[in-house]
Formats: C-alpha cells, structure tokens, sequence
C-alpha cells in the first residue's frame, strides 16, 4: 500500500477540494440552510466500548442515520443551498501513525463519500474527536483533514450578502501539550485565530458562527481582554446567531453570551437532528423553520414535513 507521502505526491490539494457554491436557484430574497453535529462516523477497525450502553449502540448507527438524514434534506422543497456540520465529523482515531489514513479506507473516507452524497456542499468543523491530541498533533490533523476532506482548521463562507464562520476551539492555549492551560474539556482560540475573527466581524455582513464546543466551555479571554467572550458582545449587532454541538442534545443558551445562542443534537442518536434556516438575504434576518420540533435537553427533535406546514 503507499505510504502518506505518496499519497501526498499523487494527489494534488485540488482533487480533494471542497465544492464551490451552488448558485442562489433563483432571485427570491431567500435561501435555505441546514446545519447538523457529531455525526461521529466509525469504520472497521473502531474498537469500543464507549462509557455507556447507548453510545455504544449509537456509535454503531452513525453511518445509517447520517445517511437517513441526508435523504431527508436531500428531498427538501425548496432545497438547501448549503450544509454546515459543527464538528465531531469522525470518531476517534484508528491509529496514531498518519500514514494508516494513506494505507487504509478509514473513518475520514467514510465521512467524506457520505458527505459528497449530499445534492450541496457541505462545510465541516472540526471536533474534538476529529483530534487526537497528544498522540497526533495538530499540525498532522489539519495536513490529514485538508488532504481528505480539502479542510482548513477555521475559515468563513460568503454568500448572498452573509457570512458563515466555522471557528476551532482547539487552536489555543487549552490543547496545547504541555502548556500549563492545558485542560481538553475547555475550548480557546490563539491569539491570531481571534484577530482574523475580529477582522471578518468588522466587515459587518450579517453572520452565523459555528464553533463546536458551547460558549460557556470556552475560555472567556486570552489576551489581554482579547476573547471570544467579548468579541461576541462586540459584533453583536453583526453576529446573528452561534450554534454549537458536542452536548448531543438541544439547548437553547438564550443570549447569556450576546448574540443567541444555540447548541444542537446529534445525528449520531437521531437522524432529525438538524436545523434548517430560512434566511432572507435582503433584510438581514433568519427563521429557524424546524425548531418548534425540538424535545429540549434531549437527542431528538420530531420530523419535519414543510409540505404540511
């Protein structure tokens, strides 16, 4: 089998790129989005249990209900015109020597034929089980994901006058190795992360922000008074709305952090557990279509049937 640098050699950077954008489908001041979490999808060589007898029934179901719901948002009418997955896209890591993702069909490969069966494009985060810190660091996890699924660790989505700003938690100071902040189960940017943030806020597009682990696991300020916290407070007449995953459940956060914020449920137990957003691209504003459908503090959200509604 080749080795990853190989691979690296006969595969160029744009094979693997993500799709451009579909075109607005016509000249409505509307579009639609979805958005999902934690698929935590496995391969054949995933060795468990996990800590409790539904995850470790669940983890063996992520590939069926991410396939289940993608059947459902592939038959929305009016359709999507984009799909944002708010990490947590692979669970865990079959080995920690790089070059057996090159060797091998694992977990990534699996996520990205699944996420290619999507009619959009879908834009991924990354989660904390996308990583694998201490044993892989995190400059291999950003050289694995941009080989496989054409990923940059954050990055902002422009379209149709809006912004849509995937961020990572697990750039800064909390997973990093070593460092006297290192603690895994709380989230922090780096300094130059929050200064590119501050900067795409500044153009003042109406925006969405997707970040994987809620506001309040996420380490208010990092520099000076240089934060996500307050970067929030800031921007909030720019920010439109945050959602999150990692929880596996809905929670509405209300605006303790500023602009709303919401952290969603995971597909890994529930093949409805997404959101789809209404957004008029004229006034500025977003309805979230599907979230009369949410059980709260649960898995699960009731299906959605826009021809009924």
């Amino acid at each position: 089998m080749p080795t990853r640098r190989q691979f690296l050699h006969t595969t160029g950077a744009g094979l693997l790129a993500l799709p451009s954008f579909l075109e607005a489908r016509d000249d409505s001041r509307t579009f639609h989005l979805g958005v999902i979490a934690d698929t935590h999808i496995i391969d054949e060589f995933y060795r468990g249990p996990e800590g409790n007898a539904e995850d470790t029934d669940s983890i063996f179901k992520t590939t069926d209900r991410l396939t289940a719901a993608r059947d459902r948002l592939n038959a929305l009418s009016p359709g999507l015109e984009m799909l944002f997955l708010v990490g947590d896209c692979v669970h865990d890591y079959p080995s920690a020597d790089l070059d057996f993702f090159y060797q091998h069909k694992t977990r990534i490969d699996h996520a990205r034929t699944l996420t290619d069966g999507f009619r959009v494009p879908v834009h991924v985060g990354l989660g904390n089980h996308d990583y694998a810190v201490p044993k892989v660091s995190r400059e291999g996890t950003h050289e694995l994901f941009r080989r496989k699924l054409g990923l940059r660790p954050y990055y902002a989505v422009d379209h149709r006058g809006w912004k849509f700003i995937h961020l990572n938690n697990f750039l800064g100071t909390t997973w990093q190795a070593g460092h006297a902040d290192y603690a895994k189960g709380r989230g922090s940017l780096g300094e130059a992360q929050l200064e590119w943030l501050d900067a795409q806020l500044s153009e003042r597009k109406p925006s969405f922000i997707f970040v994987h682990y809620p506001l309040s696991a996420i380490v208010p300020a990092e520099f000076r008074d240089l934060g996500l916290h307050s970067l929030l407070k800031r921007h909030a007449a720019t920010v439109q709305r945050v959602i999150s995953g990692h929880w596996h459940r809905w929670v509405d956060v209300g605006r303790e952090f500023g602009p709303a914020h919401l952290v969603i449920a995971a597909t890994r137990y529930d093949p409805d557990a997404y959101l789809i957003v209404e957004v008029d691209a004229k006034a500025g504003t977003h309805r979230l279509l599907n979230l009369d459908l949410v059980e709260w503090n649960t898995h699960f959200s009731r299906p959605y049937e826009p021809a009924r509604r």
